[in-house]
């Protein structure tokens, strides 16, 4: 599995796969289509530059971006001991091969070894169960659920939130 660091070079490819995932899986994130559509890939390169409390990864093979995650340290200095995931997508026809997973654990390994995070805490739509699935395969546990999270067309959804704990912090 070839997971890398996304850098501003890959800003075209990123936006692709982030464009695609607002349109097949709106209930899943907060950005919309009709919000991110519109920005510009200087924007777009400029949010994949080189941050020391932050990374987005991507998962390629030969035929190109197959999936993405971010992970961001929190900012305040009372929170900094946890980083939180965020923008998780994996193409439709690539699914169950692997490639969620070795993202997950690529951006758990970055929290741990260069953030220095003892915690990384993600937010789930309820009903998508096959990410709630390997969330808990990786070790993240439902630590509360927001109801009415998310309004889509008319429709609420609630979200889970999701916690995994370094295995040697307390």
């Amino acid at each position: 599995m070839n997971v890398r660091r996304l850098l501003p070079h890959d800003a075209e490819q990123y936006q692709a796969a982030r464009l695609r995932g607002l349109l097949e899986c709106p209930s899943a994130f907060a950005s919309s289509h009709a919000e991110e559509a519109a920005t510009p890939i200087e924007e777009v390169a400029s949010r994949l530059a080189y941050k020391p409390d932050g990374a987005v990864f991507g998962h390629f093979s030969g035929s190109g971006l197959q999936g993405v995650v971010g992970i961001q340290r929190e900012g305040m200095l009372k929170l900094a001991h946890k980083a939180f995931i965020w923008g998780m997508y994996v193409l439709p026809e690539v699914r169950m091969a692997g490639v969620g997973r070795a993202l997950l654990e690529h951006a758990l390994e970055f929290a741990q070894k260069e953030l220095g995070v003892r915690q990384v805490n993600l937010g789930v739509n309820t009903e998508n169960t096959a990410a709630l699935a390997l969330y808990r395969r990786v070790g993240f546990e439902v630590y509360g659920t927001e109801r009415g999270f998310l309004l889509v067309d008319g429709v609420l959804y609630d979200e889970h939130h999701m916690a995994w704990r370094v295995r040697s912090a307390a």
